[in-house]
């Protein structure tokens, strides 16, 4: 359990280095090399403002560099994370929802 005392961007990270635990614990070297990839690219969690789909808008926290087409973001209304497309206009959220290794491995 996170303590209530920790800033949101240290709950993000938090629960990325969670994740992050896990995937170093595991015997799948396919899910320990992604979380090695996903280390490399991780950033401290920065508010942006992220598209969806309608032209609604939504303040979320990027938490990985982005490589010129994709990013990891933390969606903190969602509780989750999301796979988001770079874009003229910022992020834009493509549905690719859930742990952030997750949205990270499915590109």
């Amino acid at each position: 359990m996170l303590e209530a005392g920790l800033s949101i961007a240290e709950r993000i990270t938090a629960l990325i280095e969670a994740e992050l635990g896990e995937a170093a614990l595991s015997e799948d070297q396919v899910f320990r090399r992604t979380a090695e990839d996903f280390r490399k690219t991780l950033r401290v969690p920065r508010e942006i403002k992220v598209n969806f789909s309608g032209g609604i808008t939504q303040t979320c926290w990027s938490v990985s560099r982005g490589d010129g087409t994709y990013r990891v973001v933390y969606m903190p209304i969602a509780g989750y994370f999301s796979l988001c497309v770079e874009s003229d206009f910022g992020p834009l959220d493509i549905g690719v929802h859930g742990p952030a290794l997750g949205c990270f491995g499915s590109v």
